[in-house]
């Protein structure tokens, strides 16, 4: 008796199966490996940055002094900046270009709130959140209040969005401050914002 020949239908139909399924496994695989890649992208945590953030309040530490109940005065103003570090580096002069515009810090621009009406070499200027940029020099400094917030750098610095400009003079410091620094020294009719970095600081007065 002959063995049962198989027909060449059923041949091309299992055939087509095979396929089929190494099609879907293909399919289920690549799925699974684009997902698999989006939650480790979305659960991708940032290191630490070389130039840390910081911020610096008028009056000073005033969360602090809020939480403890001893904020005598309401806030007037708010600073958010990074901090590079000098490295060995020389800064002005070098790091920082004399007769450039600056980001005074590191990273984002830094950024000044201001929570009342305030006036600024000589100017008004109104309550809100502004940044800030300094055109450096070896006897002077020009702060630079400008109205485009959320900037990187100071490479998109547009001139046509000032709101104000004050030119200050440089202080020589004899102890060098390795990280830039920032801080409010409260004033008869408000504060300045004193701004220090290797042997060099500035001061901005600002009448609230």
């Amino acid at each position: 008796m002959k063995g049962v020949e198989s027909r060449p239908e059923s041949i091309i139909f299992v055939k087509n199966q095979q396929i089929s399924k190494m099609k879907k496994t293909f399919f289920v695989t690549a799925l699974l490996l684009i997902v698999s890649m989006i939650t480790h992208s979305q659960s991708a945590l940032p290191g630490i940055d070389k130039s840390p953030l910081d911020v610096c309040y008028y009056p000073v530490n005033y969360p602090l002094l809020k939480m403890q109940g001893k904020a005598s005065d309401p806030l007037a103003a708010r600073v958010i900046y990074s901090r590079p570090k000098k490295e060995g580096r020389t800064v002005f002069g070098g790091l920082v270009a004399y007769g450039k515009v600056w980001r005074l810090g590191a990273n984002e621009a830094t950024e000044i709130e201001l929570y009342k009406p305030a006036t600024i070499g000589g100017k008004k200027i109104a309550a809100g959140r502004y940044t800030l940029y300094a055109l450096v020099n070896e006897k002077t400094w020009t702060f630079i209040v400008n109205k485009d917030n959320d900037i990187w750098g100071a490479f998109k610095y547009d001139e046509a969005k000032d709101v104000l400009r004050a030119e200050v003079p440089v202080e020589q410091i004899t102890d060098p401050v390795e990280y830039l620094s920032m801080t409010f020294n409260k004033t008869n009719d408000g504060a300045s914002l004193v701004v220090a970095w290797e042997n060099t600081k500035a001061s901005l007065p600002i009448i609230f």
